[in-house]
C-alpha cells in the first residue's frame, strides 16, 4: 500500500471515528472495532515506515562515526528523550483522555480549555528545561560521558535547546488523537520528522560532518517543522469543534480535573521514558561510549518489534477512553482482547525472528557490534510476555486509574535504576538487559493483574489464544529447534519462509476468531461488520 492509499484509508476512519464518538453505547461496538482496525492498519504502515527508518539511521551513523562518536551521540540523546518526556508532563495521554470525553459526551464547549490547560505548561516546562539543560551541559557530560571529551557539551546543548518543540510536536499529534484524528500522527510524526530525520542524518554522513555539533543539530531539527506542522493542525480541529459553540468554558474552570487525572501520569510517562533510556546513559558513565553505542544498537531491534503496539495503541485509545465515558465495559473488554489478537498476531512472528536471527543482524550495523547477541535475545523473548499482556498501560489509563500506573512505573523504575547500577560494572550490556528485563515484566504483569481485579477485564480471549498458538507454532518451535542443533542460516531462513506461508493459511482459516474481517473495509471504503466465525 502506497503513501496516499494509506493517508486514505486513515481519512475515512477518522471521519468515521467522529461518528462513532457521538453514537449511542449499543451500537458502537462493531463501529469501533471496524474503525481501530482501519485506522490501526494504516498507522502500522506509517510506524512500520518511521521505524525502518529510525533503524536505518542507526545504522548509519554506526557506520559513518566510530564506535565511540556513536556511543556518545546515543547517550546524548537518550539525555534528550528523558527531557523531552519530562517537558510533556503527561499532557498526550490527558488531551486524549479529556478531549474523547468532551466529544463523546458532547461537552465541545470545554476542548479549547482542556487543552490550553495543557499546552501552557508544556511551553512553561519545555523552555526551563531547554535553559537549564544548557547551563548544565558541562556537568552532565562529565558525569555521563566522561571518555566523549569536550565534543559532548556540543552536542548535549545543541539537542536539549529543541526540548521545547519536541513536547509541543508530541503534545499537538496527541491532541488531533483525542478529535479521532490519526492522520497528523501519520503525516507529521511518523511520515514527516522521521523521514527528514534520516534524510538530514545520511547527509551529515555523506559530507563527514562533526558528529558533536552537525550530527545532534541534523537530528533534531526536523522537530522545528513538526512542532509547527502538529500546532496548525491542532488549531484547525478545535476550530472546526467550536463552530456551533456559543461560549467556551474557561481553561481556569478545568484545571483541577485535568491535572488530577495528568499529575500521576506525568511522573510515570517520565518513569516510563527512563527505563527505556536511562540504561544508555548509565553504561556511557559506568562502562564507556563504546558499550553504549553496542547496547543501543542491540536493543534498536526491539524498536522494530513495538511498531505493533505503537499502532495498534494510537488507533484504540481515544476509543477505549469512550467507551468508558459510556461505562460500556463489554465494548472496553472487547477492544482489548481483539487489540491483544491483533498485537500478538503481529509482533510475535518479529521477535522471535529477532532471537533467531540476532547474530546476522548485528553485522548489520557494522564489525565490533555482535557482542550483543545475548541482549537481542534476551529481550526479544521477555517482550512475547509483554506482547501477551495486551496494552494494559493504556486500558489502565482510559478507565482513569492513572494513579496506578504511576505506582507501577514507580516501581519499574525504581527496579531498573537499583539492577543497574548493581550489574552493569560487573556485566556490562548483558546487566542492562537484565535490568530492563525486570522493568518490563513489573509495568506489563502488575497492571495486568490490576485490570482483572478491579475491572475484571483481561487480553486472554479467543483470538488471542489462536494468536499465540500460531506464532509459537509455526515461528517459536521450528526457530527454536534449530538454533538450539545450530542449524545453518539457510535453513533457519527456509523454517521463515515455510513458517511464514503456514502463519498466513492458518491467520486466514481462524480469521473470523481474529477479527480480521474488519480489514476488509479497507478494500470498499465502507463500515465492516464484526461477527465472530466459528
Amino acid at each position: 500500500m502506497g503513501t496516499r492509499a494509506v493517508v486514505a484509508a486513515v481519512t475515512r476512519a477518522d471521519a468515521e471515528a467522529v461518528g462513532a464518538a457521538e453514537a449511542p453505547a449499543g451500537g458502537a461496538s462493531g463501529a469501533g472495532l471496524g474503525g481501530a482496525a482501519r485506522q490501526g492498519f494504516a498507522n502500522l504502515v506509517g510506524v512500520g515506515l518511521a521505524a525502518v527508518a529510525g533503524f536505518g539511521l542507526n545504522i548509519v551513523i554506526t557506520r559513518a562515526w566510530s564506535v565511540r562518536e556513536a556511543g556518545m551521540f546515543f547517550a546524548a540523546t537518550s539525555a534528550f528523550m528523558i527531557a523531552a518526556s519530562a517537558a510533556r508532563l503527561g499532557t498526550d495521554v490527558g488531551t486524549i483522555y479529556f478531549v474523547s470525553r468532551h466529544r463523546t459526551l458532547d461537552r465541545r464547549d470545554r476542548i479549547r480549555g482542556t487543552i490550553a490547560v495543557g499546552l501552557v505548561p508544556v511551553l512553561v516546562v519545555g523552555a526551563l528545561l531547554a535553559v537549564a539543560g544548557w547551563l548544565a551541559a558541562p556537568a552532565l557530560a562529565r558525569l555521563t560521558m566522561p571518555e566523549a571529551g569536550p565534543g559532548a557539551v556540543t552536542a548535549l546543548r545543541v539537542l536539549l535547546a529543541f526540548v521545547p518543540l519536541a513536547a509541543l510536536n508530541d503534545y499537538a499529534v496527541a491532541a488531533c488523537q483525542g478529535f479521532g484524528q490519526m492522520r497528523p500522527l501519520l503525516t507529521v510524526e511518523r511520515l514527516g520528522r522521521t523521514l527528514v530525520q534520516f534524510v538530514a542524518v545520511a547527509v551529515a554522513a555523506w559530507l563527514g560532518l562533526s558528529a558533536t555539533s552537525a550530527l545532534p543539530l541534523a537530528w533534531a531539527l526536523p522537530y522545528l517543522f513538526a512542532a509547527a506542522a502538529g500546532l496548525l493542525w491542532l488549531r484547525r480541529l478545535v476550530r472546526r469543534a467550536e463552530r456551533d459553540v456559543p461560549s467556551p468554558v474557561p481553561a481556569a474552570e478545568q484545571i483541577g480535573p485535568f491535572w488530577r487525572f495528568t499529575g500521576p501520569r506525568a511522573l510515570s510517562t517520565l518513569a516510563a521514558i527512563v527505563v527505556q533510556r536511562l540504561d544508555i546513559v548509565l553504561l556511557s558513565a559506568l562502562r564507556g561510549p563504546a558499550d553504549a553505542a553496542l547496547y543501543t544498537a542491540a536493543t534498536r531491534f526491539l524498536a522494530l518489534g513495538q511498531l505493533a503496539g505503537t499502532a495498534l495503541g494510537s488507533s484504540v485509545q481515544h476509543r477505549m477512553a469512550a467507551a468508558f465515558a459510556r461505562a460500556d465495559h463489554d465494548e472496553a473488554r472487547q477492544l482489548y482482547q481483539v487489540a491483544t489478537g491483533w498485537l500478538v498476531l503481529l509482533s510475535w512472528p518479529i521477535y522471535l525472528g529477532f532471537a533467531a536471527f540476532a547474530a546476522p543482524m548485528l553485522a548489520l550495523f557494522g564489525s565490533g557490534y555482535g557482542a550483543g547477541k545475548s541482549v537481542v535475545v534476551l529481550l526479544s523473548l521477555v517482550m512475547l510476555v509483554a506482547t501477551g499482556c495486551g496494552m494494559v498501560d493504556v486500558v489502565l489509563n482510559m478507565a482513569g486509574r492513572t494513579a496506578w500506573t504511576f505506582y507501577n512505573a514507580m516501581a519499574a523504575t525504581v527496579l531498573n535504576v537499583v539492577l543497574n547500577l548493581v550489574l552493569i560494572p560487573r556485566h556490562g550490556i548483558v546487566g542492562a538487559a537484565l535490568a530492563w528485563t525486570g522493568a518490563i515484566l513489573v509495568n506489563n504483569l502488575v497492571p495486568l493483574a490490576q485490570l482483572w481485579w478491579s475491572l475484571r477485564l483481561h487480553p486472554f480471549g479467543r483470538g488471542s489464544r489462536v494468536a499465540m498458538t500460531l506464532g509459537l507454532a509455526c515461528f517459536g518451535l521450528p526457530l527454536g529447534l534449530a538454533v538450539l542443533f545450530d542449524a545453518a542460516p539457510l535453513v533457519l531462513v527456509a523454517l521463515t519462509l515455510a513458517g511464514g506461508a503456514a502463519y498466513v493459511a492458518a491467520a486466514w482459516r481462524w480469521r473470523g476468531t481474529l477479527h480480521l474481517d474488519a480489514l476488509r473495509s479497507l478494500r470498499r471504503g465502507g463500515g465492516a461488520g464484526m461477527a465472530a466465525r466459528p
